[in-house]
């Protein structure tokens, strides 16, 4: 009996250290293996940055209302996510935190989408100094190349100011800024048309929360999406939608997908290939 229990306290230690590591590896591994700098401790990024990963995705979103069946925080899981997919396309990039505040007009009165409960503003100015001094110290750190994308149109003429800015005054230096406005684009030409050629209305395809909308973003993530919702009758203007989401389906939404990833690649290479 001795002999036994002490041969069952060593099956039992050495059960404990296999483990123990095997869950060190694997946590090893996931952050290795990430592209979002926020899931890296910071001498996992300098060793990326040191090993060639000198290009940064700054995602940008924003907060802001998206009719009775979609989230408040779509632009910045959508973002986000296809960010990190535009990372791994490249090879040797990482991804920033989400920008999550951005403009989207006055507080006070309020307009636009502030109108709707947990929309969240800032100024211009605000904004502009946000990327402005993420992008420096990204520069700090040893970053040569810094590449916005932004989800949301309103705030795309911000981004080019900052990147023209910055551009300017690191003119002499390796270092460039880019507003990568192909990213926002793509969604209003080649997406709509793809959508088209499904067979959607213009009336569906909409600009905000209609079926183009809601697509990308059952795509993405289809927690993003209250499918109870979307066929409610009420849906409209007067609820922060502009289109029909009815017809949205995340196949509808994977070309988009597709196309929003497969052309921000191709622009960055082209952006980079300039320096």
């Amino acid at each position: 009996m001795p002999a036994l229990s002490l041969c069952t306290h060593v099956m039992i230690l050495l059960a404990r250290c296999l483990f123990a590591f095997v869950l060190a590896a694997c946590s090893l591994a996931a952050s290795a293996a990430s592209v979002y700098i926020e899931e890296l401790t910071w001498t996992e990024l300098r060793d990326q940055i040191k090993a060639g990963a000198t290009t940064i995705i700054v995602p940008i979103g924003g907060t802001e209302q998206n009719g009775p069946a979609m989230v408040l925080g779509k632009h910045n899981v959508r973002a986000r996510v296809l960010a990190g997919r535009i990372a791994t396309g490249l090879g040797h990039a990482v991804v920033a935190p989400t920008i999550a505040y951005v403009p989207e007009g006055s507080i006070n009165p309020p307009v636009g989408h502030m109108r709707f409960t947990g929309t969240i503003s800032i100024p211009d100015a605000a904004f502009e100094t946000t990327l402005e001094y993420a992008a420096r110290s990204f520069r700090q750190h040893g970053f040569k190349d810094i590449v916005f994308i932004g989800d949301h149109g309103g705030y795309q003429k911000n981004m080019v100011r900052v990147a023209d800015k910055l551009d300017k005054e690191w003119a002499a230096t390796p270092v460039r800024v880019h507003a990568l406005q192909e990213y926002y684009q793509v969604l209003d030409t080649d997406y709509k048309q793809a959508l088209k050629r499904k067979g959607m209305k213009d009336a569906e395809i909409g600009t905000h929360a209609g079926a183009l909308d809601t697509s990308l973003a059952l795509a993405v993530d289809p927690q993003l999406v209250r499918a109870d919702r979307l066929h409610s009758s009420s849906l409209g203007a007067a609820e922060g939608v502009y289109g029909d989401p009815r017809p949205s389906t995340a196949e509808a939404g994977q070309l988009g997908v597709d196309l929003i990833v497969g052309r921000s690649i191709e622009a960055i290479k082209r952006h980079l290939a300039r320096h």
